[in-house]
């Protein structure tokens, strides 16, 4: 079975656009999202209707569980006061611009999703099986992916939430950052879209990165009046 994973998208509907495109023309047989539709970049309602439009399953984020439940605060890490000052700014941007539509939308999202293929079990889930929030990179210890294994009782794990991509074996279990399409924080300014193609031997997995307009979104996060900060974030793939 062959899949495509699209995470983080982060109201950013022409990266989505690019994203999607490119796991349709792999003929993939089903398309995922990892939740975090909106922040950063005003298309947070345009996003929610192309994901309902192309019945694209997914999970909640922690993003969409704030902003549907008007919460406070979306969860997120901050690297210092002057990130955490403008992403305060984006949240509240967001809340106050997405439709109710949305909102509902956003707030039925499940936390997982699971699934058999080949007598393996794919569970996918936004940022751990446990929280929504917790930040799982990829230099976390063995340990610590072996215990979220165990917690999601899975083989194969397909995850997002620190918008850098990367895959890892560990023994039988097998371990998916499928990145993030809206937003990268690799230094890559490409789009990301995560192809996984589970056979009954071996899952093999691909990260397409795509180029795509930039500054045609880094232009209206600074019209929308989102803080400029995270139009030049989106251009430097931060």
């Amino acid at each position: 079975m062959k899949i495509a994973i699209l995470g983080d998208i982060h109201g950013n509907i022409e990266a989505l656009r690019t994203a999607y495109d490119a796991a349709v023309s792999n003929n993939v047989e089903k398309i995922y999202h990892l939740g975090d539709l909106g922040g950063y970049a005003p298309f947070v309602n345009e996003v929610v209707d192309f994901l309902i439009e192309h019945q694209i399953e997914g999970v909640q984020g922690n993003y969409d569980d704030a902003v549907a439940n008007g919460k406070e605060h979306c969860g997120c890490k901050y690297e210092d006061p002057v990130q955490a000052e403008m992403a305060t700014m984006s949240f509240e941007w967001t809340k106050g611009h997405a439709t109710q539509k949305s909102k509902d939308y956003m707030k039925c999202l499940p936390f997982d999703i699971e699934f058999s293929v080949h007598d393996k079990k794919v569970k996918i889930f936004h940022a751990t099986p446990l929280k929504n929030n917790l930040y799982w990179h990829n230099d976390r210890d063995e340990d610590f992916f072996l215990h979220m294994a165990r917690k999601a009782d899975a083989d194969i794990m397909i995850y997002g939430h620190t918008h850098i991509p990367y895959r890892k074996n560990i023994g039988n279990k097998v371990f998916i950052n499928a990145g993030s399409v809206g937003k990268p924080k690799d230094g890559d300014a490409r789009t990301c879209a995560c192809i996984a193609d589970i056979t009954p031997d071996n899952v093999k997995t691909e990260f397409l990165r795509i180029p795509y307009d930039v500054e045609k979104v880094a232009s209206a996060i600074i019209e929308s009046g989102i803080p400029s900060y995270f139009a030049e974030r989106l251009r430097q793939g931060k």
